[in-house]
């Protein structure tokens, strides 16, 4: 039973972790309106990169899965 419990925390880690990402992607003006994210735009056509929300997600997602796989292996 104590890896159920372990697997509990973690689900809830990684929760709070993800909402707090979200919540500062808002404050930076949501998603795709990070520094070193493209866009262009010309008469009818709308292209988005988002080069910078990719590395922040990109990075966070490695740390809560290092993380996960650090105490799991314990």
């Amino acid at each position: 039973m104590p890896s159920v419990g372990r697997l509990l925390l973690l689900a809830g880690a990684a929760l709070a972790v993800t909402g707090v990402v979200l919540l500062l992607l808002e404050r930076a003006g949501g998603p795709g309106k990070l520094p070193g994210d493209i866009r262009l735009q010309r008469a009818h056509v709308r292209i988005l990169i988002p080069l910078g929300t990719m590395i922040v997600i990109s990075l966070v997602l490695t740390l809560i899965l290092s993380l996960v796989a650090h105490l799991w292996r314990r």
